[in-house]
């Protein structure tokens, strides 16, 4: 294994333990929803700094160990994933941060809120109106981002990381 990927798996696993451990602490409980905006801060950097790749399969293992360990929500994944994969994506093409975070806004707030009425109805037995979730997806998702981008920047000045240009 070469040690270019190396160092992404070793982000990827840091991003995921940041994102499991701060869970835990910081999130604002709306309806049958938690919200989470450290996975949004996750997301989007992880989409910049490794891609859309890494950060959907980060933004799948924070979803996952967070359901396993009790502290998250079957609701977590539609959010979180298609938020990493549009913010990754966004950036890939664009190589421009702030549309990866509108990408994560957009992915988790308006595409995830919708996907997430489906599966809080069907699955969690849950009566919630279909655009129940968008409303607190895009405010976490807002918050995530904009802290992201705060991170990004403080960043980029010092030049530890240097943002993914693939």
């Amino acid at each position: 294994m070469g040690t270019k990927k190396t160092k992404k798996l070793t982000m990827a696993g840091m991003f995921t333990a940041i994102g499991v451990a701060l869970g835990n602490l910081i999130y604002i409980p709306i309806g049958a929803s938690k919200c989470f905006p450290v996975q949004h801060v996750i997301n989007v950097l992880s989409a910049t700094i490794l891609g859309p790749i890494y950060s959907v399969g980060i933004a799948f293992s924070i979803s996952l160990l967070r359901n396993i360990l009790g502290t998250g929500s079957l609701l977590a994944f539609p959010g979180s994933m298609i938020g990493a994969l549009i913010a990754g994506l966004f950036y890939k093409y664009t190589k421009n941060k702030y549309i990866s975070a509108v990408g994560e806004v957009f992915g988790t707030g308006v595409l995830g809120g919708f996907l997430a009425f489906p599966l809080a109805k069907y699955i969690m037995g849950k009566e919630v109106a279909v655009l129940f979730f968008v409303y607190p997806f895009i405010l976490s998702s807002i918050g995530g981002s904009v802290l992201s981008l705060v991170i990004l920047n403080i960043v980029e000045k010092n030049r530890k990381i240097q943002v993914n240009t693939k």
